[in-house]
């Protein structure tokens, strides 16, 4: 655990401001849902709450069978991070923040089939740039929110992402965002 330096009382409701540059940093937006811990030395933790994080394992081996099924990367996000991926370079992506446009793709619920060189291609991880040809990118809606992401990847230049991946990915984020209901 870092120490910050930063102090805060409790309010007379009990509450506790969390200060603006932890927020910022970790990425913690008014409304988000954050996970309350306790420890045996006293210690009060919060953790930003990923609602498909709980499908881990499961979201790791759904990405795995359609990866094996296409041939393609595979991965599944939340708002904030990648929690599952399978195929070609999977280990590059486990873990790491998505970038501020995927992110912003999510929060619209908007669909994206695109090939590196147009204009609607976008990164997926933060400051990192992908080598694949293709993507396509599907939301994953539960309950009516937007809370991640299922991301089909193509190296591939000779094979065009299509209608195909577009339904696969749609399906996939359908499934997971059911499950996450249940």
């Amino acid at each position: 655990m870092k120490a910050t330096g930063i102090v805060r009382r409790i309010d007379d409701l009990g509450r506790v401001v969390v200060p603006k540059e932890i927020r910022r940093t970790l990425r913690i937006r008014e409304g988000d849902p954050l996970e309350i811990f306790t420890d045996r030395e006293g210690e009060i933790i919060l953790k930003k709450y990923s609602p498909i994080g709980e499908l881990g394992l499961f979201a790791k081996q759904y990405a795995e069978s359609l990866s094996q099924t296409t041939g393609y990367t595979v991965c599944v996000t939340d708002r904030d991070q990648v929690i599952a991926a399978a195929g070609g370079g999977r280990k590059d992506y486990i873990g790491k923040s998505i970038s501020k446009k995927l992110e912003t793709l999510i929060e619209e619920r908007e669909n994206v089939t695109a090939n590196r060189n147009e204009k609607k291609y976008i990164d997926i991880l933060m400051g990192e740039n992908t080598e694949y040809a293709g993507e396509v990118i599907t939301p994953i809606i539960c309950e009516g929110d937007a809370v991640g992401s299922v991301v089909i990847f193509s190296k591939d230049e000779k094979k065009k992402l299509g209608e195909t991946e577009q339904k696969l990915a749609a399906s996939a984020a359908g499934f997971l965002g059911k499950q996450m209901e249940q």
